[in-house]
C-alpha cells in the first residue's frame, strides 16, 4: 500500500491519511482518515517501519505551540487507524524530517529546534504497538539549520542528513549518523555546495549504494541541482553537481 498524508484545507486544514492501492499502471484509494484536528500540521511526513509493520507520521503541532509530534498508524485493507500522538519536542520545531533505520529498527526524526537557536537536531524513536517512545535528542549542528531531509544507507547502515545552513554561511550541507540503541552520533559535517541549498531532497540508490541529494542551487539561479555521495564511515563525499 502506499499511503499519503496531507492537509485538507476543505476540511479546516485537518491533518489527513489516505491510503493508495496501486494495481498495474493505477492506482485506486480509500476513504481518507484524519489524525489531527486541531489547527494545520506543517512539515509532515510519513516514514514505514518494516520492523513492526506500522506507518510514523511526524509533523509540527500548529496550535500546540509549534511543538514536534508523531504518532503510529496500523494499515488495513485501504484504511488506516491512529494511535495517540507523542511529543517528542517541547520547542516549536521547522523543516521535520524523518527516516527509518532497518539495521537497527528505529525511526530517526531531524528537526530544527527554535527552543534552541535553531540547530539541527535528531532524536531516536522506538515504535511499540501503535504507541511510540523517544531517546534523547542530539545536536548535530550547532547553527541554524533549514530546508533537512534524510535517508537511510542500507550499505553501511548509516542516517545521512542534508540540510542548509544560513549560520555562519549559507551552504549546503551533510552529516552521517549512527544509532545505537535509543541514541544517535554523527560524524564531521561536510560541505557539498558554498551557497545557498534550498528544497532538499535526499534517498539511497540501492541499486548503486549511493546517497542522491537533490536542491534549488542559489548560486545558479535556482536551478535544480543533484549530487551523488558516498558515504564511509562516518562520512560522506560527493561528486560533481549535476543540474537537471
Amino acid at each position: 500500500k502506499v499511503v499519503i498524508a496531507y492537509t485538507d484545507k476543505p476540511n479546516s486544514n485537518t491533518g489527513t491519511v489516505v491510503v493508495g492501492t496501486v494495481t498495474g499502471t493505477s492506482i485506486s484509494f480509500g476513504s481518507p482518515v484524519v489524525f489531527y484536528q486541531n489547527g494545520v500540521p506543517s512539515w509532515t511526513k510519513v516514514v514505514f517501519d518494516s520492523n513492526s509493520n506500522k506507518v510514523v507520521i511526524v509533523y509540527r503541532d500548529g496550535a500546540g505551540g509549534g511543538v514536534g509530534k508523531a504518532i503510529v498508524g496500523t494499515v488495513s485493507g485501504d484504511s488506516i487507524s491512529f494511535g495517540t500522538p507523542t511529543q517528542f519536542e517541547s520547542g516549536n520545531v521547522g523543516y521535520v524530517s524523518a527516516t527509518f533505520d532497518s539495521n537497527s529498527n528505529k525511526v530517526v526524526i531531524s528537526y530544527q529546534d527554535g527552543g534552541n537557536s535553531n540547530y539541527g537536531t535528531a532524536v531516536v524513536c522506538t515504535v511499540s504497538g501503535t504507541s511510540i517512545s523517544f531517546g534523547t535528542p542530539v545536536v548535530y549542528y550547532s547553527g541554524s539549520t533549514l530546508f533537512q531531509d534524510m535517508t537511510f544507507d542500507t550499505v553501511n547502515n548509516k542516517v545521512v542528513v542534508a540540510y542548509h545552513t544560513s549560520s555562519p554561511s549559507n551552504s549546503g550541507r551533510a552529516v552521517v549518523g549512527t544509532v545505537s540503541g535509543t541514541s544517535i552520533s554523527f560524524g564531521t559535517v561536510v560541505v557539498f555546495n558554498a551557497d545557498s541549498s534550498n528544497d532538499i531532497g535526499a534517498t539511497f540508490d540501492t541499486n548503486e549504494n549511493k546517497v542522491v541529494i537533490g536542491y534549488k542551487d542559489g548560486a545558479n539561479s535556482s536551478r535544480g541541482t543533484a549530487m551523488v555521495g558516498t558515504v564511509s564511515g562516518t562520512s560522506i563525499t560527493f561528486g560533481a553537481k549535476q543540474v537537471y
